[in-house]
């Protein structure tokens, strides 16, 4: 298998439906964070991010474009690092959220641009909005853990949100719109 087959075939946001010789990975929740930034008033970059989260992918690595991925989250889950402004974000200024309210993503196209590189397509819901992103993906490594004895793949992406995309905008442009993401997942093939 090449590397270009690896990424197709591993990469979390991998598009498009599962084919029926799909097999199951699952994202290891202990090694998997979304880490988020954004400017505050022009003062400092401020910092929060969501780990321990679900995800699963339907890897074919027979027909890689016929792989999938979903990955959810509670969106209270949010780690900021600083409680007041943790409450603020699930304050009807923001989220106004309530416990089971959800953060999904489920990939629908990938354009590979290098051996270890693409450009991953998915729906993101968050706040009752959905709208499609693009995620610039790199795979770290895939093959068998260390420690584990199974198949295992790594890898990272990054992109960036507007706020005001899923209604999350209050305080536009002075705390900034634009939000980068960047994300580091590991995933084992299931049992």
């Amino acid at each position: 298998m090449t590397f270009k087959s690896i990424l197709l075939a591993t990469a979390l946001t991998l598009g498009a439906t599962s084919a029926f010789a799909a097999e199951k990975y699952v994202l290891d929740a202990s090694h998997s964070q979304i880490v988020f930034t954004y400017n505050h008033l022009g003062f400092s970059t401020t910092t929060g991010m969501y780990s321990g989260f679900d995800g699963e992918i339907m890897l074919d690595e027979a027909e890689p474009a016929s792989s999938s991925v979903t990955v959810s989250f509670p969106v209270m889950d949010m780690i900021t690092g600083w409680q007041p402004r943790t409450d603020h974000f699930m304050s009807p200024d923001f989220f106004g959220a309530a416990e089971g309210d959800m953060v999904t993503f489920t990939s629908t196209g990938i354009e590979v641009t290098g051996e270890k590189t693409g450009l991953i397509t998915g729906d993101l819901t968050m706040n009752g909005v959905t709208k499609s992103v693009v995620l610039d993906a790199t795979l770290n490594q895939m093959g068998d853990h260390p420690m584990a004895g199974k198949p295992w793949a790594g890898f990272d992406a990054t992109t960036t949100v507007l706020r005001s995309d899923y209604n999350l905008g209050k305080f536009a442009p002075f705390v900034s719109d634009e939000v980068s993401i960047n994300i580091s997942i590991e995933a084992m093939k299931a049992d």
